[in-house]
């Protein structure tokens, strides 16, 4: 833009006053941050990181409109984190913002890890990467553990030709689609020591944090109560309980340990009604969950340790 040029568009934006509460109104957004916020227990940092991506680019379509942006804001994101922690719900709601505010063409997310993308033989990786990338043009493409892509140690991996056509697309036609890597923080940072074109292509890094105990048994009630579940007094303390031991043994998963620990938690139920073949089962005994159906985990009958942590399994069960 030439000087005149910019100085007739800072003469038009001064005439023009801009509601930003309007335009927040009408993007749409506020609704899928309030989403996010229902969705989610915890998270502040993570939540606040979001409002500040959306505000920014709020912001940058103003801007455009009004002839003051002479180039797109870089959209590519890194979430890292321990599993469990909210990462792919954060995705899937950042790339609705990202379609209401006209940043991506569908909104929609593909979510991938290694094995959707790198082939065993030689030419298989490129048209599995194309084709991934095909499907996830005009939305998100989250890559879940990015850095499986890169084996240094086996010189016949195909993980790096990955590498490459990603970081080709993501440069080439960052107007039409945003990819969000995922995975733990120190295997990512290893990841982009040892690709430096990723990182600098990367513009939002975003730190998921570990859930509290109090966290994880609010995640607990919300989850029993979108199953027409609920913890009685005493099943609510066990579970507090066991959310104490279960944190500190192998595999932990923050939320999905959770999830885990309930499906397990209404079988024991489930198991317990059947068998005492009562005809007479009113709603509130379907619905409660009893300190007797959380304490019956192994966590419980071996506090010191069990078999499980040892084979890799799910210790909690």
């Amino acid at each position: 833009m030439s000087a005149p040029e910019q100085t007739a568009a800072q003469d038009q934006a001064s005439a023009e006053a801009i509601d930003l509460r309007r335009e927040y109104e009408q993007a749409g957004i506020g609704a899928v941050l309030d989403a996010l916020e229902r969705e989610l227990v915890g998270l502040a940092p993570v939540k606040r990181r979001v409002r500040e991506i959306a505000a920014l680019l709020l912001v940058d379509r103003v801007r455009q409109r009004l002839g003051l942006s002479t180039q797109a804001p870089s959209l590519h994101m890194c979430f890292t984190g321990n599993p469990g922690t909210g990462k792919t719900t954060v995705a899937m709601r950042m790339a609705q913002i990202l379609h209401k505010l006209g940043y991506v063409r569908k909104g929609h997310v593909v979510a991938v890890t290694r094995d959707d993308l790198v082939g065993q033989y030689i030419g298989h990786t490129a048209p599995k990467t194309k084709e991934v990338l095909k499907r996830a043009m005009g939305g998100v493409l989250f890559i879940d553990e990015a850095y499986y892509l890169y084996r240094p140690e086996n010189e016949k991996d195909y993980g790096q030709e990955a590498i490459e056509i990603l970081m080709q697309v993501m440069e080439n036609q960052r107007d039409d689609l945003v990819v969000v890597l995922a995975g733990y923080k120190e295997r990512m940072d290893r990841f982009f020591e040892s690709n430096p074109g990723m990182s600098s292509r990367i513009a939002h890094h975003v730190e998921f944090p570990d859930y509290s105990d109090d966290e994880l048994l609010c995640i607990a009630d919300r989850m029993l109560e979108g199953l027409n579940y609920r913890f009685d007094h005493e099943a609510r303390d066990a579970f507090a309980q066991y959310l104490a031991i279960r944190r500190t043994r192998p595999h932990f998963a923050n939320a999905r340990s959770v999830r885990n620990a309930i499906d397990r938690m209404r079988m024991r139920q489930a198991l317990r009604l059947f068998e005492q073949r009562s005809e007479s089962l009113t709603p509130h005994e379907l619905q409660s969950i009893t300190a007797a159906d959380v304490r019956a985990s192994r966590l419980f009958a071996d506090h010191v340790g069990d078999g499980d942590g040892a084979t890799g399994a799910d210790p909690g069960r």
